[in-house]
């Protein structure tokens, strides 16, 4: 039987070669305008550091630019990378975003650097024990968001009986033991770390433990997400993802690239299947060719939600993606 689902975006700030970062703000909140136009369920926004690429490294600031220019959309993290941070001071950030957009805030957490292993140090975090202080610290959130934890001798004010989802991420099976232990909502880095998506989420329906708050397993999955008019057009759109791909194996951490005409040119024959391999899960093409990968993905996978990430170098035809994408899952649905 097929499964509706919600449609997501997920958003990294990217820097586009010849713009500016404020440049690069003002077309996220654009897109999370337009998003909101078009139904889109929830905007997040991605941490990481030191990447020329991608400007969303200050997440609960920038989330409060985008809630602040929409209305009704949900604004979070996908995500905010815990262990870089003090759970009260994270705590404190999104009580306070929750109270200035009552009803509008999701909280993402995941275990990874969102970085490279120096400027991870440069955070502060301790390798030694993040296995272990990470499940703490998503236990540390909730307690400062209980209203119980009014008699604690240290308290989240903002943040103290906030009503705040924790998101679970992931991009491997640990995270889906973790979420599934903890009763939380798991999203699946698929849009670049598809290899062990389909264990993870058996893993985590199998042993799911209902809590209070959810007592259904809920599973977002990311993916890659380039439609256009014809099939020809994603195509070469799709250029600018391949690029940046490229980009990350060979550690170039530059702003994303114009599409080209040939990524052949671009790429051996190495990087290119490494890279096809990394974005196993993207949907490119027309809007019949989106229509039909869409549909076999959620044939397969049964998600609640699936969240698309779209590395299209024009504003314009990024946000005209976007719309076809909506106009498709709104197509299968009315076609169940």
């Amino acid at each position: 039987m097929f499964k509706p689902f919600e449609l997501s975006v997920l958003d990294l700030a990217p820097v586009k070669q010849h713009k500016t970062i404020h440049d690069t703000f003002q077309d996220s909140l654009q897109l999370a305008r337009e998003a909101e136009k078009l139904g889109y369920k929830r905007f997040w926004l991605a941490e990481h550091h030191n990447m020329a690429s991608i400007a969303s490294s200050a997440t609960s600031v920038l989330i409060g630019f985008i809630a602040n220019g929409t209305k009704t959309i949900r604004v979070g993290s996908g995500g905010v990378m815990l262990p870089n941070h003090s759970s009260l001071v994270i705590a404190e950030q999104f009580g306070t975003l929750e109270s200035l957009f009552p009803k509008r805030i999701d909280l993402g957490v995941g275990r990874a650097p969102g970085t490279d292993g120096l400027t991870a140090k440069a955070l502060g975090r301790n390798p030694n024990n993040i296995n272990q202080h990470f499940p703490q610290q998503i236990k540390e959130l909730q307690q400062y968001f209980s209203v119980e934890n009014a008699g604690s001798a240290v308290r989240a004010i903002p943040g103290e009986g906030c009503d705040i989802p924790i998101y679970v991420l992931g991009s491997s099976t640990d995270s889906a033991w973790l979420a599934a232990e903890m009763g939380l909502p798991y999203a699946f880095a698929g849009h670049f770390a598809p290899e062990m998506m389909p264990t993870a989420f058996a893993i985590y329906r199998e042993n799911y433990r209902p809590s209070e708050k959810f007592p259904k397993p809920y599973i977002i999955a990311c993916v890659n997400g380039i439609a256009a008019e014809t099939g020809e057009l994603a195509k070469k759109y799709s250029t600018t993802l391949y690029q940046a791909f490229v980009n990350i194996i060979r550690n170039d951490r530059k702003p994303y690239s114009p599409p080209v005409e040939d990524i052949d040119e671009i790429w051996n024959p190495m990087e290119k299947a490494h890279v096809l391999k990394m974005l196993r899960y993207s949907f490119i093409g027309s809007p019949e060719n989106i229509q039909q990968q869409m549909t076999n993905f959620q044939t397969v996978f049964h998600v609640d939600e699936i969240m698309v990430t779209s590395h299209i170098y024009e504003q314009a035809a990024r946000i005209r993606s976007y719309e076809i994408i909506r106009e498709t899952a709104d197509k299968i649905r009315n076609d169940q």
